[in-house]
């Protein structure tokens, strides 16, 4: 019998964390880009040694320890590329991980180009929030609009004229001169303004 079960009862219950949603957004996101980072990195390498071995005819790759990564963000540029993250909403994190990644596989960049890549990413996702919450409060706006309001002012600005047009015909001038035809009781009568 196991003693391993009765040691349990003095662990702690695991917790959530006590992080708010913008630092676990921060912290997602600077982790997506060192991980790809280091991916595109590794991905050079790679390509370098098989050109190198096609070049030589040799494989010393066996030889060869891993080697340590070799670029690294400015800490200036950290800092922008937190600032931007921490700006992101947390319902636009795995849209905009989502997206990196797809333009990560288009375009197979150098590892300099990643952050300025990961920074056109975050900016898209910070106008695409912006885009919907103005979206957002205009049909709030449109929503708790008086009804009768819209509808009376329609109707002061409203005048029917099918008949009335700009390019002037033979046939205006004829019809112009001429009497009004009869019309049915049923239909109304319609008349273009006179411009005079």
């Amino acid at each position: 019998m196991s003693l391993i079960p009765w040691f349990r009862w003095n662990d702690t219950p695991p917790r959530l964390s006590a992080r708010s949603p913008a630092e676990m957004v921060l912290e997602t996101l600077m982790m997506e880009l060192a991980g790809q980072m280091r991916e595109v990195e590794r991905q050079q390498r790679e390509r370098r040694n098989a050109v190198r071995k096609i070049c030589t005819g040799v494989d010393y790759s066996w030889l060869a320890s891993a080697p340590r990564p070799t670029y690294d963000l400015s800490p200036a540029e950290r800092l922008q590329l937190e600032d931007v993250c921490a700006k992101i909403h947390p319902s636009y994190c795995g849209p905009a991980i989502l997206r990196f990644r797809q333009l990560l596989a288009e375009r197979e960049p150098e590892v300099q180009e990643v952050a300025r890549l990961f920074r056109s990413v975050l900016q898209e996702a910070l106008e695409k929030s912006k885009q919907e919450e103005e979206a957002h409060k205009l049909t709030r706006q449109w929503s708790l609009r008086p009804r009768g309001s819209l509808s009376s002012s329609f109707k002061s600005r409203a005048r029917i004229a099918p008949f009335a047009s700009d390019i002037r015909t033979i046939s205006e001038d004829v019809e112009r001169d001429a009497p009004p035809p009869p019309r049915t009781w049923s239909m109304p009568e319609f008349r273009a303004p006179q411009a005079d």
